[in-house]
């Protein structure tokens, strides 16, 4: 019965250090909006591909890519990433 109770403190403490790092790794990387210059430079990104619209962000995370969430296209409805210098990298049915 002793060796129980210790795995189970031991699996609580697993779980707290676990939902804590999860909550502050989600603060640090939040996305943000991207200035004026970078919105036109995607929406002319999006334009040569066939689409609009959408809500744009800016991962602030290591990779500095931006990402535009519903935009319309003429198939349908995507997500679309887009490296630092504007380059469509991927384009996901939404």
């Amino acid at each position: 019965m002793i060796i129980f109770t210790g795995r189970v403190q031991i699996m609580k403490r697993i779980l707290f250090c676990a939902i804590a790092v999860m909550t502050f790794s989600g603060v640090a990387f939040a996305d943000g909006k991207p200035t004026d210059a970078e919105a036109v430079k995607i929406k002319e990104a999006l334009a040569a591909w066939g689409c609009s619209g959408g809500e744009i962000e800016k991962e602030t995370e290591a990779t500095s890519m931006f990402e535009v969430d519903d935009a319309k296209c003429k198939g349908g409805q995507f997500d679309i990433k887009l490296d630092s210098k504007f380059g469509v990298s991927s384009i996901t049915r939404d």
